[in-house]
């Protein structure tokens, strides 16, 4: 499945569904707090799932994000209240390594929230 019809996907899912998921799916507040973590992404990052829901993306759970390329982006789409789709490749970088990845942040027009979806790719 594709990122687009992915997207268009998961507004519609059940949270069980999108725990199911083979990529990475955060919601996050335009304020950058955590509102959904799919069980994929907590396993991919080796964070508990279930705790990182609350917490600040950008300063408490992944502060390698807290930068131009990642944060800036994800600024310049919460702005947008017409909403939008940004796509990038991005290095998450963990204490036990680095991690090639493929992001597509989307906001749906009228929303306060923007899905992340990250997608590994393959070394």
């Amino acid at each position: 499945m594709h990122d687009r019809e992915l997207v268009e996907r998961v507004e519609a899912m059940s949270a069980q569904e999108i725990d199911g998921l083979p990529v990475g799916v955060i919601t996050l507040g335009l304020d950058g707090k955590i509102l959904r973590y799919n069980r994929t992404e907590a396993e991919m990052a080796r964070l508990d799932q279930k705790s990182q829901v609350g917490r600040n993306f950008f300063t408490e759970v992944a502060p390698c994000t807290a930068n131009p390329e990642f944060q800036g982006r994800f600024d310049t789409l919460a702005a947008k209240t017409s909403g939008g789709i940004e796509t990038f490749d991005y290095t998450f970088r963990f204490a036990w390594g680095a991690q090639r990845v493929h992001i597509t942040f989307v906001r749906k027009a009228g929303r306060d929230d923007i899905d992340v979806l990250i997608t590994r790719m393959s070394a």
